[in-house]
């Protein structure tokens, strides 16, 4: 996908198995645009103030680029700003710039994570239950957001194993990221998916390689696609956990409910950090 600031500040390095950067996107068709699609705007500055500067320095490198927060940094002396779902660091006078992953050692806390994992729930919240493609046991223990591709090997390798995932009590809840870009055929897939009467069989039947015809209608694809950029996503299969925490891609059944485990134990006895 394209990045929006410079290329030595955000490279980014991919934590998910079918990483690949699509070409630039091309508009799409308005059927393809997604119903009720949420476009939050951007933050609001007053002049003269540290954020003000912060938003300028960004801007100065990229007048077009979409920032989605910005805030006190938790070290002295720096605004955070999230950009792409990357996290820059401007110092107050809006001079200087740091891109980075920020760590507290006496909380042994990766703040920079804490910070886009409020961004990604507040995100996720604008994407309806009807907007997903849920497959989950009867009472989940653990609810994970996908973005997912229909080409992407270990995308379809997580999906051959889905009812082993919701035996372990794991809810996958899908949503759309069409990794080739707008326009492309794997996008157009996608919609016929999000399209198809049953979206489960759909879904299932284009990850295996089947044909489900090509079909068109309001769909929130685009949206989808949209979100997975803003929350940092470089390839497919994204999983994002409740607390918008990501985790590093395709795991094994087993190995995912050992690890949601882990995560839920050790959020119990950290300090809560982020918004």
């Amino acid at each position: 996908m394209k990045r929006l600031v410079i290329a030595s500040l955000l490279g980014a390095v991919s934590l998910s198995a079918c990483a690949q950067s699509p070409p630039p996107a091309v508009a799409a068709k308005p059927g393809a645009e997604a119903k009720g699609a949420s476009t939050s705007p951007a933050p609001t500055t007053v002049a003269g103030t540290p954020d003000a500067r912060a938003v300028a320095a960004i801007r100065k490198l990229n007048a077009q680029v979409r920032i989605d927060r910005v805030g006190a940094a938790p070290m002295p002396g720096y605004r955070e700003v999230i950009v792409g779902g990357q996290t820059i660091y401007v110092s107050d006078d809006g001079r200087y710039l740091m891109q980075g992953n920020l760590y507290d050692n006496a909380t042994k806390t990766d703040l920079s994570q804490a910070s886009l994992g409020s961004l990604r729930r507040e995100l996720l919240k604008t994407v309806p239950a009807s907007d997903r493609i849920i497959f989950a046991p009867p009472n989940p223990k653990y609810t994970l957001s996908v973005f997912t591709d229909i080409e992407c090997g270990y995308c379809r390798k997580l999906h051959s194993e889905i009812a082993e995932y919701n035996k372990r009590g794991i809810a996958i809840e899908y949503l759309a990221f069409p990794r080739m870009g707008l326009g492309s055929p794997d996008h157009k897939k996608m919609i016929a998916v999000w399209c198809a009467t049953d979206r489960k069989k759909a879904l299932t039947d284009a990850k295996a390689g089947k044909d489900i015809g090509m079909k068109d209608c309001t769909n929130p694809v685009t949206m989808q696609y949209d979100l997975g950029q803003r929350m940092g996503l470089t390839g497919t299969p994204m999983l994002i956990n409740s607390d918008g925490a990501q985790l590093p891609g395709y795991m094994p059944p087993a190995e995912m409910r050992a690890a949601l485990d882990k995560m839920a134990a050790e959020a119990a006895v950290k300090p809560t950090t982020g918004a």
